[in-house]
């Protein structure tokens, strides 16, 4: 006889809590939508938060926020410490309500909500600093990146690893002026460069999925956004380094007193930053490279489009979902 436990190794109430994290990041780029290109990104922020607060409140967990929006008396909702879900296993959870305000702001690509789970104490307690990041994909060797060479010895690590030329290969990177020198290296390397206005996350799992024409990420920016990307790259394998970036010693007392026991300067793996079982779930506020946009059908009716993925089994799903308002209304504060 077959076991079914080795048959079908998934459980049941794993798969259930995905689905309902999906909802919470569904609630929230509904809410956000309704600002995308209005040039308020405040307001689309505060609508997601909201909208997210709302809906953690249906989901069977004793939730943390780990990474969130900010301290207590920074934020009024999902800030750092606050306790969501209706109880049940206890739970680190790292949000993003709305991961590229401006980019909803002013209707351009790749803004996303983005929620992130894993076991009690599995996330890093980053503070709200920079994270120097790298990130390739799955199925290569090792340690075939390292955030310590230069850019130029990681793309030739790379094109070996994937018998590629560095010519074939395709650098995202967030386009600001701390990066003008690593852009240019790329450039004399041989290879592409994709520059991105806001939003890192979406770029980082990119470089994760067949098809989406980026090979490798690199460079500086949110280490909360370090955390979800982290998340994510868990749950398909891929590969990532990062390391806590200071302007002062208080940031360095600040990291210290959210995490105790670990050197703030070191080099972070993977499992550093976000261990044990993880379930990472967004949803596309605005079209982009890697999710669809929420469409509106009317005034009663909306459709998402939404990636689900887990690091114990190691599925993505992308998810459509048609909604209804008149059926099920949006739930209000």
């Amino acid at each position: 006889m077959i076991d079914p436990q080795q048959s079908f190794p998934y459980r049941v109430t794993d798969r259930n809590l995905a689905l309902e994290l999906v909802r919470v990041t569904e609630a929230a780029a509904i809410a956000s939508s309704e600002w995308t290109g209005r040039g308020k990104k405040n307001e689309a922020d505060g609508a997601a938060v909201q909208a997210m607060r709302l809906a953690f409140d249906t989901v069977a967990i004793d939730g943390v926020v780990t990474i969130g929006e900010g301290e207590m008396d920074e934020a009024p909702m999902l800030y750092i410490g606050e306790k969501v879900g209706s109880g049940g296993p206890g739970m680190d959870i790292a949000v993003d309500p709305l991961e590229g305000t401006n980019l909803c702001a002013k209707s351009l690509p790749n803004a996303m909500t983005v929620v992130a789970l894993a076991e009690r104490g599995k996330f890093l307690h980053a503070p709200d600093i920079y994270m120097e990041k790298i990130v390739v994909g799955p199925d290569l060797p090792e340690g075939v990146v390292d955030l310590d060479s230069t850019i130029e010895a990681n793309l030739r690590s790379l094109a070996r690893a994937q018998k590629r030329e560095v010519s074939d290969l395709v650098l995202c990177a967030l386009d600001r002026e701390r990066h003008e020198e690593m852009i240019a290296k790329t450039r004399e390397a041989g290879a592409r460069v994709r520059l991105l206005t806001d939003g890192d996350v979406a770029a980082a799992i990119a470089t994760c999925l067949p098809g989406s024409g980026v090979d490798i990420y690199a460079g500086s920016g949110g280490a909360p956004e370090g955390v979800l990307a982290a998340a994510a790259v868990r749950c398909v394998n891929g590969q990532m380094q990062g390391r806590l970036l200071f302007e002062d010693d208080t940031q360095i007392e600040r990291a210290r007193e959210m995490a105790p026991g670990l050197d703030p300067s070191r080099r972070l793996g993977l499992h550093d930053m976000a261990a044990g079982h993880v379930l990472f779930c967004a949803t596309g506020v605005t079209s982009g490279d890697l999710l669809r946009g929420v469409e509106r059908l009317g005034p009663s009716r909306a459709r998402t489009h939404s990636l689900v993925m887990r690091s114990k089994s190691g599925t993505v799903r992308f998810m459509e979902t048609h909604h209804n308002f008149i059926m099920n209304p949006p739930k209000t504060a």
